[in-house]
């Protein structure tokens, strides 16, 4: 009897384990307030759910496959070079042509210990062996710990700031060391999603790294501040080196028309950006201050969501379940190694509000005397 055989992909296929996104519902509960995928807090902005309706007309037209006007669009708003910028189907479209360009059989890639798990898939499915340097005991990505890292094989650097899940910030002199003390042939991708969120003045997200040399490139996304998480759009400004690499290898027309439309209409939308920011800042701070005074240890950050750390796996089990049978879904980051931690996205203030009375409740419980119910 011929034996009957099945297609089997690459052995490094089924080595990666599946990315889960935030959850979106709770079975039986019908309100959700959904803060596990650190979605903006407001939504898109008005004129951008206003360009998708509009480009239901253009749903029959093949989008421009360079994206120009997008691109003219960022460059207007952030003062960049158009030329030297490149969409994707979100930024994980770029992060994933960035490994399959620059990564491969017989590479490293680099990568802190709690860094976005998207690296370490992508890196995966290229073929490349994705190391991971130990974070500071302030789950601050260490520089010096990255360097020592590297190794002649080392090809790519991911390095998200602020970073995901944690919400650490590396000041862009610690940026400025990394990029130095990397073969010059290693590139260095910053991954600056929450960009927008961060008001320290030193600031750029990258920028001064990319425009410096040859071998930096900075990502962004408008999934985050400007709420088209949806449309699935991001961006990347790099060296025309590699944004020569990038427009050969990207889909021809991986960015729709009604993408397009609303990315370019958010970022005219007047003050969206400065408003959302605001926001976050004060309500970030705000949750910050009544968990950390209900016994909840809440690491420092600088995106659009705070790391609740209860210590135990336990603990954090207990405080999902509490917070879910509110109808509040945060972020489990068992995956990422921290079992103890929750992510929390800033919601508006209604949310927040949610959130804080939740765990409140939930620690006072906690804390009752074993016989307190007698």
């Amino acid at each position: 009897m011929t034996e009957t055989r099945r297609p089997e992909p690459r052995p490094a296929i089924m080595a990666i384990a599946p990315y889960v996104g935030g959850e979106s519902t709770i079975p039986g509960v019908s309100r959700i307030i959904k803060l596990s995928s650190n979605e903006g807090a407001f939504g898109p902005p008005p004129a951008a759910r206003a360009a998708i309706a509009a480009g239901a007309e253009m749903m029959a037209r093949y989008p421009d496959g360079g994206a120009r006007a997008l691109r003219e669009a960022i460059g207007s708003h952030f003062g960049l070079d158009p030329a030297r910028i490149v969409c994707g189907n979100g930024s994980d479209e770029i992060l994933s042509l960035l490994v399959q360009a620059y990564g491969g059989p017989d590479t490293e890639i680099l990568m802190s210990q709690y860094g976005f798990s998207i690296y370490e898939i992508f890196g995966t499915l290229a073929g490349s062996t994705v190391r991971k340097a130990a974070e500071t005991e302030n789950l601050v990505p260490d520089v010096d710990a990255l360097l020592a890292a590297v190794t002649e094989k080392t090809r790519i650097v991911f390095l998200a700031n602020p970073n995901n899940p944690t919400g650490s910030f590396l000041p862009m002199t610690e940026l400025a060391r990394l990029r130095a003390g990397l073969p010059s042939h290693v590139l260095l991708v910053i991954d600056a999603a929450y960009a927008e969120y961060v008001e320290r003045p030193d600031y750029d997200g990258g920028l001064s790294l990319v425009e410096a040399g040859e071998n930096t490139v900075m990502t962004r996304t408008f999934s985050k501040i400007w709420g088209l998480g949806g449309a699935r759009l991001g961006w990347c400004y790099g060296p025309a080196n590699v944004v020569d690499v990038l427009n050969r290898l990207r889909p021809p027309f991986n960015i729709n028309n009604s993408a397009v439309a609303a990315g370019i209409a958010a970022l005219a939308e007047p003050r969206w950006a400065e408003i959302s920011r605001a926001h976050n800042t004060v309500a970030r701070s705000r949750v910050t201050k009544a968990l950390t005074e209900a016994g909840i240890h809440v690491w420092p950050s600088e995106g659009n969501f705070v790391l609740a750390d209860f210590g135990t796996a336990e603990e954090a089990r207990a405080a999902d379940a509490a917070l879910r049978a509110d109808g509040i879904i945060a972020r489990v980051v068992a995956s990422y190694g921290l079992p103890q931690c929750l992510r929390i996205t800033i919601g508006t203030d209604e949310e927040c509000a949610a959130v804080m009375h939740c765990l409140r409740a939930f620690k006072a419980r906690a804390n009752l005397p074993a016989d307190a119910s007698a």
